[in-house]
């Protein structure tokens, strides 16, 4: 093949490096909506690599301890993450596709509590005691459908089994419904130390909500986080879907409106993957009230706009934060990592994970726990961590993931670095994948160069199409795995 041999200051002029030939990572995405139309297929959204359907049950609790042992022997220990997946929701989301568990009895949670301190003390012991627990996540499932007691009996035997960070360097965040908040609770969770909230609001629109079960109007959102401010919850995050029933350009721009009033921090804006074969659920949602792919692209193509215009930037894929923001300045010290939360800022921390179908990543070991309740509760039963399935990292394996990860957060992949952290040829090794870029690049995604890999504004929205070129699984395995649409 053929590399464009360029210097980093012959940069200085093209869209996305500034005058010294730095890569911006700011540079603003460019929608092209018939580039989009092509490249709008199904693939993986690499919140992981290999990606989940790939784990396997060779990978188990007993190879899963072994790994985290070993990760107390690194030469600098890296501090931890913990995930607390509660998998609970009060009504039923038509549109949701995550593992929960629709009920209305609050006592399912007590015992779910009872065995989360059970994990919480099995995986504690396996990692020493000078690792500091930097980062902590509740998602769902509805993390707010225990009740206060409950949430402060968690963080108790948090606590009480890790090490927890000093507060100025603790990033403790929490997923909010709304419609499962009590008076108090969150000035409960501000005492108990969150600092972060995300907040899903997929859209304000009454006949949207209608439409997909999920009824919030926008006082009661804004009622909430007023709350979690005056708590002190410094960051907001909110949700938002495009795709949904019944949305078009105008009904989303009156939800923009009200997005923008309240100002997040972050923003997360997510493509409504129907795939009512595999996710139940989502019979209930009648395919002729779905806007057409030219009206998603619509949709999209509007929101990018009306973000940008109000001063946010694109962070890796669907994301978008104020320049200001943690999130932004991770992605400019390339400090940003991607994991199954989304983007995260703690690139340095071993992800531990507890709870049903949670998964956790220690070094280069993937790990999940058992999906179905009883088959969790059982194996907490008799003294084992529920650890099922998983995935050991071959040199292949890390090689690629950390070409696919520094394409996915910071939009660029430095040949140079990579050839001295794996000693290899770059130009060599992916002789093949960079070929196959070359259609990419003639459409304006991305330039090849003899430093490396560079995307291109166009190609900022179709990050998981470049990384798809590097995933050596993703062909093997086709038939057998369905994705969402990359747009």
């Amino acid at each position: 093949m053929t590399w464009i041999n360029i210097r980093r200051g012959d940069f200085a002029n093209v869209s996305g490096m500034d005058p010294k030939g730095n890569h911006k990572a700011h540079a603003p995405a460019v929608f092209d909506r018939p580039l989009y139309e092509k490249y709008d297929v199904p693939g993986p959204r690499y919140t992981s690599y290999p990606t989940a359907p790939h784990f396997h049950a060779g990978v188990d609790a007993e190879a899963y301890a072994a790994a985290a042992r070993r990760s107390n022997d690194d030469p600098v220990p890296r501090p931890l993450s913990l995930y607390v997946h509660i998998p609970f929701c009060h009504s039923l989301c038509y549109y949701c596709a995550c593992n929960k568990i629709i009920t209305r009895h609050r006592e399912k949670a007590e015992i779910y509590l009872h065995y989360l301190e059970r994990e919480l003390a099995l995986q504690a012991a396996l990692f020493d005691r000078d690792r500091p627990l930097r980062q902590l996540h509740l998602g769902g499932g509805t993390p707010t459908f225990m009740d206060d007691r409950q949430l402060w009996r968690l963080m108790q035997a948090i606590s009480r089994h890790f090490s927890l960070a000093p507060p100025r360097e603790r990033e403790f965040s929490i997923e909010i419904d709304p419609r499962a908040v009590g008076p108090g609770t969150m000035q409960v969770l501000g005492g108990l130390g969150f600092n972060r909230m995300s907040l899903g609001v997929q859209d304000f629109d009454p006949a949207v909500q209608a439409a997909v079960n999920r009824v919030q109007p926008a006082e009661l959102v804004q009622g909430v986080i007023e709350q979690g401010r005056a708590a002190g919850m410094a960051s907001l995050s909110l949700d938002l879907i495009y795709g949904l029933p019944h949305q078009s350009v105008a009904t989303f721009d009156a939800t923009l409106d009200e997005v923008l009033s309240i100002r997040p921090d972050r923003l997360s804006v997510y493509n409504y993957a129907h795939l009512p074969e595999r996710v139940k659920a989502q019979r209930l949602i009648a395919r002729e009230t779905l806007p057409s792919p030219q009206g998603k692209l619509a949709i999209l193509e509007h929101t990018v706009g009306r973000l940008t215009d109000a001063g946010y930037v694109a962070i890796g894929l669907d994301h978008f934060a104020l320049p200001g923001s943690d999130l932004a300045q991770a992605m400019d010290n390339n400090t940003l990592q991607r994991n199954f939360q989304g983007y995260s800022t703690h690139a340095e921390c071993d992800l531990v994970a507890v709870g049903a179908t949670a998964i956790g990543n220690i070094g280069a070991h993937y790990s999940q726990n058992a999906s179905h309740l009883r088959s969790y509760y059982a194996l907490l039963d008799s003294g084992q961590i529920p650890v099922v399935r998983g995935c050991e990292l071959g040199f292949d394996d890390r090689l690629r993931r950390a070409v696919i990860e520094r394409l996915m957060c910071r939009t660029w992949v430095d040949a140079r670095e990579i050839e001295r952290l794996f000693g290899i040829h770059f130009s060599e090794y992916f002789e093949p994948e960079l070929k196959a870029l070359a259609p990419l690049e003639a459409d304006g995604l991305l330039q090849r160069h003899s430093a490396g890999i560079r995307v291109l504004p166009t190609g900022r929205l179709l990050l998981r199409n470049i990384a798809m070129v590097f995933d050596r699984y993703l062909h093997q395995h086709a038939a057998q795995v369905r994705y969402s649409r990359t747009v």
